[in-house]
Formats: C-alpha cells, structure tokens, sequence
C-alpha cells in the first residue's frame, strides 16, 4: 500500500531528491500535495509529472496563473499555504523549507497527527519546546519526527544498537566546509562564490554558507539535541573531510557504532520517508573494494566561531537560538549579496544576541513568542548592518 505524502519545498534541492525517492518507488509513495516558494517553472513541471491533488504557492500572482490554468487543482496561497496542506489528507510530510518559515508548518502536520520527515531543522531550532510539544502529543518524538539531515538521520540509526542507558555520547561529523585547516587571516576576503564552492556536497546557498562557517553543525548539534533528548555535554563535532561517516554513538563501554555511506542525500530521505523500514534501492553505495581513507580532526572553533555561538544559545534554550538563527539568515544573505564579510557573519550574530540577552526574554509558550524574538532579531541585525554600511 502507498503511502500519501505531501511535499514541503518541492522545487528546492531536498524536495527535488524526494521526488527522485517517489520516482523510484511509485508503488510506495504517493504525492498528494506539493508547496512551493517562487519557482513556477519547476513547480509546473512537477505538476505535469505527479498527479497531485493540492498545492500550496506562497505567491499570490503565481498562483493565480495555476488557477487560470489548472482549474481541477487545489491552489493554496499566501504565507499560510504550506501549512495549510501540511496539516490534511496525508500520512507523511517531509519538509524540506528551508529558513525559520518551515516552522509553522511543521507544527500544522504534528498537530493533525501527521508524521514529519523533518529537514527544516530550523523547526527545532526557532520553536523546539513548541514541536517537541506536538509531536510527544501526537504519539512521541522518536515516530513523529524522523530526521532527514544526514547526520541525525545516522544518530537514529546508530541509536537501534543499543538502549538509550549505554549512550556515552553522540558525534556529529562536520566536512569542514571549503576553508578547513584556513586562518582567520586567510579567510579576511573570502567570496561568496568561494564560499559557495563545497567540496562533497550539493546544498542550496544558505546552507552551504552555514557549512563554510560551521553555523550549519552548530545549528545540527541543537537539532540533535532536541531531537535525541540528550545533554549538551554528551554531543560533540568532529571534522571528516570525506563526508563518508554521517555521525556516530559512542557507548559507555567505549564502543562506537558509526553510519557510513556517499554523500548523497537522496539516502537519508528514503529512509527517513519510508521509516523505519529500509527499501531495497540504493541510489549509491560505498564500493569497499577500493582503497580509501577515513580521516578525523577536531573543529577549529577559533577560526570558526559560529560553531560556539550556536552551543551558547543552545544551552541557554529559550528563544536565544531563534534569535540566533534569524540573525544568521539576515548575516548570510547580505553575505550573499557582498555587504557583508564572511568574518564578519558570527560578529553580528554575537551582536544581536548580546543586545536579546539585555532584555532579559521570556520562555516561549506559544508560536507567537518565537516568532516575536524571529522578527526582533531581524530588525536587530538589519539595524547592524545599516551601521556597519554607514561607518
């Protein structure tokens, strides 16, 4: 029997690499729903392949056009939509928004009872009281929040070897980015599109900035840490340059049960929408006839400073990593956009999170709290960066 999915990001890069995952089962999964931000063109296209029934546009332009054009369709749209289709008539959601927005949809499939095959770690991260919340209410963490980020996708695999009590310990891997073993001095007049140029994977801008940076493995350790349930001092990062260990469970008698496999995401989002079953498909494969090596360092968390940024707020709980992210997103995208140096990304970020500190914020109990601390921290880091423009 099929499986009804619905979709979250279908044009960008995870939604793309499910539909190669449907493609390859279509007597498993079937796509009910698709949402999309401004990529008309591959939406259309995906609509001419699968048979969907609804799908959620976030332009309200765009979406008249598909109305105009597909009158048998359901098109659903403003800043709501993706929540909207999340929330009915499927069995699975995989969401693969990138940025805070994924939020709310992510809380709309919990609370119809709907399981998520979660790639927008932005949900744990922005509001993880409130879908750690919903998904115990719906029926526990550990089946209503499958992880799709390769390395938390390899911690629950790992985790199968052992009960929770002989867990030492969880390893995250970190490729390192494209400026592993760089100085400080060396990375004072990185480009974005040197920062843009990763060495073992193919990631949409944001998250391979992160990655240059290492907020992305900051932002994956407070992930992992809500969504395993363990103490800050039991995670930890290690840099794997061949990106072939995907994380690792350290046992308390000092055995280490690790997940190996290419880099290549469409894996992680098989397994996470077929869950907890395995299907016979790879994609790739590691070839163990051939020579290879497996290297380990530790990170650099002096010339990579968002990798502590993240862990402080992470500790902190509260809304200090929503405030953290939003930030960061606002620091990458004028990075992006050369107004901003790479250095200069966890500098406003500490900034902002500095003058949050300073108001002295409350636990979030509602979505409306977090999404209040989002828009200040933007406001915040736009205001910085007006400043730096003028100095």
């Amino acid at each position: 029997m099929s499986r009804r999915v619905a979709l979250l990001g279908s044009t960008g890069s995870i939604g793309n690499q499910a539909l190669d995952v449907v493609r390859a089962h279509p007597d498993r999964f079937e796509v009910v729903a698709l949402a999309a931000g401004r990529d008309s063109s591959g939406l259309r296209g995906q609509l001419d392949e699968f048979a969907v029934r609804s799908v959620a546009v976030a332009d309200p332009v765009g979406a008249a056009a598909l109305r105009a054009d597909r009158p048998e369709l359901e098109v659903v749209d403003g800043p709501r939509a993706a929540s909207e289709v999340a929330g009915r008539d499927a069995e699975l959601v995989v969401n693969g928004i990138t940025g805070a927005v994924g939020l709310e949809p992510t809380l709309a499939a919990l609370r119809a009872g709907t399981p998520v095959a979660l790639a927008n770690k932005e949900s744990l991260i922005v509001g993880g009281d409130l879908v750690i919340a919903a998904a115990e209410l719906a029926g526990g963490r550990e089946t209503y929040l499958i992880p799709v980020d390769s390395e938390h996708s390899a911690l629950a695999q790992c985790l199968r070897g052992g009960r929770r009590a002989e867990v030492g310990r969880l390893v995250l891997t970190a490729s390192g980015g494209p400026f592993r073993g760089r100085s400080r001095h060396e990375l004072s007049e990185v480009t974005p599109a040197q920062a843009l140029d990763h060495p073992t994977w193919s990631m949409g801008p944001v998250i391979t900035v992160n990655s240059a940076t290492l907020m992305n493995k900051g932002l994956e350790l407070i992930e992992a840490h809500e969504l395993f349930d363990i103490g800050w001092d039991a995670l930890d990062v290690v840099v794997h340059p061949q990106s072939i260990v995907h994380s690792m469970v350290e046992f308390v008698d000092g055995s280490t049960i690790a997940q190996l496999s290419p880099p290549d995401m469409r894996l992680p989002i098989q397994l996470a929408m077929a869950w907890p079953e395995r299907l016979a498909h790879a994609f790739v494969a590691c070839d163990w006839t051939r020579t290879a090596r497996l290297d380990f360092e530790p990170a650099d968390h002096g010339t990579f400073r968002s990798l502590d940024l993240a862990e402080q707020a992470g500790r902190r709980r509260g809304t200090f990593p929503s405030v953290l992210n939003a930030a960061n997103e606002v620091a990458v995208t004028a990075f992006l956009a050369e107004k901003l140096g790479f250095l200069d990304i966890p500098e406003l970020v500490e900034d902002v999170l500095e003058a949050w500190d300073a108001t002295d914020p409350d636990e979030p109990t509602e979505l409306d709290h977090v999404l209040t601390a989002d828009g200040w921290a933007r406001d915040r880091a736009a205001q910085v960066l007006s400043r730096r423009s003028a100095s």
